[in-house]
């Protein structure tokens, strides 16, 4: 496939050639890998097989552990991969299948974040009415609304893609990028995709406000509970979730929002390995830290499977 500039393969100079970094590249992104591997794994395979988890806020939790897989699949395995064959190409329609899913499963992880903030508003500030307001098939609607928001906005921004001429192959990132390939696109081809990403932006926006009226609101009914214990049990389920919030936001924005550089950059490096490689890791880590609750379904399920592992 190739666009209409005849550009059939891009090249990723988001790493320095040296063999030696090169290891390093590799050896630091398979552990990184394994790890938001291995951890959101087990966060589905608890909560799927814990009865006494099967509640609306694990039900989103597993949401966002497959949108972690799926958005650090996207970007490490091609970037460990082209090191590995000593090769710094990816072809035209891997570069839009990259950029289409990254953005699928980014849009649809903030849709789940402003859904979440929702659920635990729910359960705080309207306890009595939560299992009604939040009942399984109001989940499922939700979730499935925030894949299907996910793909469409994903399918908009990967079809503006295929008008967009390009001048150079040459990408300064270790991933295709909407920032730095709207950097070596020719002037005045890519107008349709910056009304998609003014789109995304006031989406993102009205989300952001939603999320923070909800919290708000949060807050201001902990602070009435009577008892330091239903304190400390309402923010050790709300504080996680406004954590993983901030921390996608500020390095989102900062991706997307920085001026990128005409040579390849550490900082823009670092700054999108935090916002699509750094979440994965760390929001399973962030939601088990303080969760009780899931930590005791934990240990109750290895040593279960110990015990089967005896008889």
């Amino acid at each position: 496939m190739e666009n209409e500039t005849g550009v059939s393969e891009f090249l990723l100079h988001g790493f320095p050639d040296t063999e030696e970094l090169w290891i390093v590249h590799i050896v630091l992104f398979l552990i990184i890998y394994l790890v938001a591997l291995i951890e959101n794994i087990i966060i589905i395979t608890v909560i799927v097989y814990s009865h006494q988890l099967h509640s609306p806020m694990y039900f989103f939790l597993v949401n966002l552990s497959l949108q972690d897989l799926g958005s650090i699949s996207v970007t490490v395995p091609k970037s460990m991969l082209n090191s590995l064959t000593n090769t710094e190409a990816i072809s035209y329609s891997g570069c839009l299948c990259q950029v289409f899913s990254l953005i699928f499963f980014m849009m649809s992880h903030f849709f789940l974040l402003c859904v979440m903030a929702y659920d635990r508003y729910v359960a705080i500030c309207n306890p009595l009415h939560y299992e009604t307001i939040m009942s399984k098939k109001a989940c499922i609607q939700m979730a499935t609304s925030v894949w299907m928001g996910g793909l469409s906005y994903s399918m908009l921004h990967t079809g503006n893609l295929f008008s967009v001429k390009f001048c150079s192959r040459i990408i300064n990132q270790f991933f295709c990028e909407i920032p730095q390939l709207l950097k070596i696109s020719c002037s005045d081809s890519y107008v349709a995709e910056e009304w998609v990403l003014i789109l995304g932006s006031s989406l993102a926006f009205i989300l952001f406000v939603l999320i923070v009226f909800s919290y708000v609101r949060i807050f201001i009914a902990v602070l009435q509970i009577p008892s330091t214990q239903g304190k400390q049990k309402a923010f050790s389920t709300s504080l996680p979730h406004l954590l993983v919030i901030c921390l996608f936001l500020v390095s989102g924005n900062f991706a997307y929002l920085k001026p990128t550089s005409s040579t390849p950059s550490t900082s823009d490096i670092l700054i999108s390995t935090f916002y699509c490689v750094v979440p994965p890791i760390l929001n399973p880590l962030i939601y088990s830290m303080r969760n009780k609750e899931l930590k005791m379904a934990f240990w109750k399920l290895i040593f279960k499977v110990f015990l089967q592992d005896l008889t």
